[in-house]
């Protein structure tokens, strides 16, 4: 009997250990992703990055930001009217260098 209790309490332990390691990779983005938090843009480069990204996209709101982006320096989240999204891309230059178009559904 207690050696069912010792395996038992062994293999709980474990479940335990692997399901707290596999949410801190969860939240930590894993030991394969080469991206760290997304960071907002801030200062007098959030108003520069906006107003560029708001020119692009003919007016919206823009509803997020990130600096150093995977695809572009800035990224400019810019929500329309008819709820659509569009991703805005930026150089360092504050330059439009692409966007995509999410349905707002």
């Amino acid at each position: 009997m207690k050696s069912s209790r010792k395996l038992l309490i062994t293999a709980a332990a474990a479940v335990v250990l692997g399901t707290a390691g596999a949410g801190i990779a969860a939240a930590s983005g894993g030991s394969d992703s080469t991206e760290g938090p997304d960071v907002p843009i801030s200062g007098d480069a959030l108003q520069k990055a906006s107003d560029a990204a708001l020119a692009s996209t003919g007016g919206g709101r823009v509803t997020g930001t990130e600096i150093h982006d995977e695809e572009s320096y800035y990224e400019v989240e810019v929500t329309l009217g008819d709820g659509n999204q569009v991703d805005v891309q930026l150089d360092e230059s504050f330059t439009v260098v692409g966007s995509t178009t999410d349905s707002g559904d």
